[in-house]
């Protein structure tokens, strides 16, 4: 009885969302369809469908510059050139930028005559990445943080996004911030910002919630959330959530493997931890997504991140995360890969660091000096150029 009731969740979900059988590993993007609009009724719809892919010119900058300096790996580095990477907006500084960038995707969708889609990742949460030191952001639950995330850093997003109407959008809200709330409770930051968390969350999809955007929550990845009771515990703050956002139709969907290298076939969880029965991201991605079905939150697609996740077998330790060594990109972005999924995408910017290795600098965190960490890193955020050619040399597929 429960595997046919897990089949007819999953044949719903298929039905519902238009990924068919056809689309399998290798599988490209869709023959172009009509834009589709954000909101309660774009939250129906996989917005990555039948749009072009905002291209950052400043990413674009940054791989141009780096085959200059390396011109046995120029050609095959300069192929990263075409595809789109998620742009962050991590501090209430970094909102100054965000004008520029909507009118270069603006003169991209005018160029080419298609819809094109930006992917804006919205971070700056108070007591941001309460578990870690690295990431940690400039808003504190305990100096008024969650007045000014309000004020300083979502209403000037929401604003600007408004005034592009023209342009869709998709926002992955807040990585890490709900998962925590699943996990890391015993820790000071993170208990202070329990309640924070769910309301500044849901004031942000509130928010951002327009015709134009389509929002999707942080899910974790399937090293850290797998585990049954954790995708319970996770499904829980999921609906109190959007309870207090105005209910299950103000987002898409689920953004999970965010920064993270987690692959999406093999069976690689299974040695590092094998009593997660989530042993890759798309089992993660399927259980998760029936068990939201479960809970009445049904018919929402996933947005998978796959900007180092093409080499398995990189790690022995699940947890580590910072600069792992040998990791690869992976798969392209595109639309509708694999049942459940509305995009494999590159969230994570391929060349930046994840925080900085040295143990004297600034936000050093302990796990960036792992033994399963590159060497030589800088700041969180900051280009770090070899191992960015590291990510290029072990792509897989290869670019």
């Amino acid at each position: 009885m429960i595997q046919q009731h897990v089949l007819a969740v999953l044949s719903a979900l298929l039905a519902f969302s238009g990924c068919g059988a056809g689309l399998g590993k290798g599988a490209g993007a869709p023959a172009s369809a009509s834009a589709d609009p954000g909101g309660a009724e774009g939250s129906r719809r996989n917005p990555f469908l039948g749009v072009n892919f905002f291209l950052n010119p400043e990413y674009v900058a940054d791989v141009e510059k780096t085959a200059k300096t390396l011109p046995s790996d120029a050609d095959v580095i300069r192929k990263v050139k075409q595809y789109p990477t998620g742009i962050w907006l991590d501090s209430i500084a970094k909102l100054a930028l965000l004008p520029k960038w909507l009118d270069q995707a603006r003169q991209q969708q005018q160029s080419s005559g298609q819809p094109t889609l930006s992917v804006f990742v919205v971070y700056d949460m108070p007591n941001r990445d309460c578990a870690s030191k690295s990431s940690a952001g400039e808003l504190r639950v305990s100096q008024n943080g969650a007045a000014r995330y309000r004020t300083e850093f979502i209403d000037p997003i929401a604003a600007h996004f408004k005034a592009y109407s023209d342009l869709p959008i998709a926002v992955i809200l807040e990585p890490d911030s709900l998962a925590n709330l699943v996990t890391n409770l015993n820790l000071p930051a993170c208990d202070e910002a329990r309640d924070v968390y769910v309301d500044s969350s849901a004031y942000a999809i509130q928010k951002l919630g327009l015709p134009n955007v389509s929002i999707y929550l942080d899910a974790a990845h399937a090293g850290w959330l797998g585990w049954d009771h954790h995708r319970e515990n996770l499904i829980k703050v999921y609906k109190k959530v959007l309870k207090a956002a105005g209910g299950v139709d103000m987002i898409r969907g689920f953004a999970t493997n965010v920064s993270n290298y987690t692959h999406l076939y093999n069976n690689d969880g299974m040695a590092m931890e094998s009593s997660d029965p989530c042993y890759n991201e798309l089992v993660y991605v399927k259980k998760l997504a029936v068990g939201l079905s479960d809970h009445g939150i049904r018919n929402k697609g996933f947005i998978v991140d796959t900007s180092r996740n093409g080499k398995g077998k990189i790690r022995k330790v699940w947890g580590n995360w910072c600069n792992i060594k040998g990791a690869g990109l992976g798969e392209r972005p595109r639309a509708a890969p694999e049942p459940f999924v509305d995009a494999f995408f590159w969230i994570k910017v391929p060349g930046e660091s994840d925080g900085t290795s040295d143990p004297s600098g600034p936000r050093f965190d302990p796990d960036c000096a792992s033994a399963e960490s590159a060497t030589g890193a800088p700041q969180a955020g900051t280009w770090f150029q070899s191992y960015f050619v590291d990510l290029v040399r072990n792509a897989t597929p290869p670019l």
